[in-house]
């Protein structure tokens, strides 16, 4: 194969495994569009949107049809829209701040007298004692996103989700641990979703993790397309698209 043929097949495997594990064909093939096809032709295209239509088919066979996280949230209203542009803000915030830790706690690791290789056993160690002190961040996270969509959290427990899994995700990440980066920064955004959804007026309390997991997702990929078809493909919430959009 072509160095060409070999990337499309790479993005093709890494959109087909999105769509296997959350269910989303369509937005794994706007985030291939948005972030990973290197040429926007038919020769790249095609594949991967194939790919994710097999993998999309596949999953339904196998584990049956529906969202992974079912949700309907009421129609929104005038207050509503324009409270998620202020929860947008706060979602581009916390997408910077990662964004700038991360960074940063890579070139920390940099400048450590340590061979690389201690590196990722540094980082499992942040990630033990994040786990000991809010042990809901350890593990793939389905569990929690749909907690803390549904309402199941108390605040004070969705605080320390958000800073203990920003903390635990940044160290990991940086110190070159293999680790994701969705399913981690839904569960972000949805906690940054329920602590402000205390005090935004409008709508229902359910509308506001859905609309910050997106909008955290969109702002830190630079792949706001993708968040908002990818929070529609989780939920099939269709009040929630043009709070999303906003």
């Amino acid at each position: 194969m072509t160095a060409a043929e070999r990337k499309t097949l790479l993005v093709a495997g890494a959109a087909a495994g999105m769509t296997a594990v959350f269910g989303t064909p369509v937005a794994a093939v706007l985030l291939a569009v948005e972030l990973l096809l290197f040429e926007w032709r038919p020769r790249s295209f095609l594949p991967v949107a194939l790919a994710c239509a097999v993998a999309g088919f596949m999953r339904a066979a196998w584990l049956g049809a529906g969202p992974l996280f079912p949700l309907e949230t009421a129609p929104p209203n005038v207050i509503s829209i324009l409270s998620c542009a202020v929860l947008g803000i706060a979602c581009g915030a916390l997408a910077c701040g990662l964004s700038i830790a991360l960074y940063k706690t890579e070139d920390l690791f940099g400048e450590l007298p340590l061979h690389w290789m201690w590196w990722p056993a540094l980082g499992g160690l942040v990630v033990g004692i994040g786990g000991f002190i809010e042990p809901r961040v350890l593990g793939v996270g389905y569990d929690v996103i749909g907690d803390l969509l549904h309402q199941h959290l108390a605040v004070k427990v969705a605080l320390a989700i958000l800073v203990v899994k920003g903390i635990v995700w940044v160290v990991a990440l940086g110190s070159g641990t293999s680790g994701g980066v969705l399913a981690p920064l839904l569960m972000l955004g949805a906690g940054l979703g329920i602590v402000f959804g205390q005090v935004l007026p409008g709508n229902e309390p359910a509308l506001w993790p859905l609309v910050a997991m997106a909008a955290t997702l969109g702002a830190t990929l630079g792949a706001p397309l993708t968040a908002v078809v990818f929070a529609f493909g989780l939920t099939h919430d269709s009040n929630a698209f043009l709070p999303l959009l906003t």
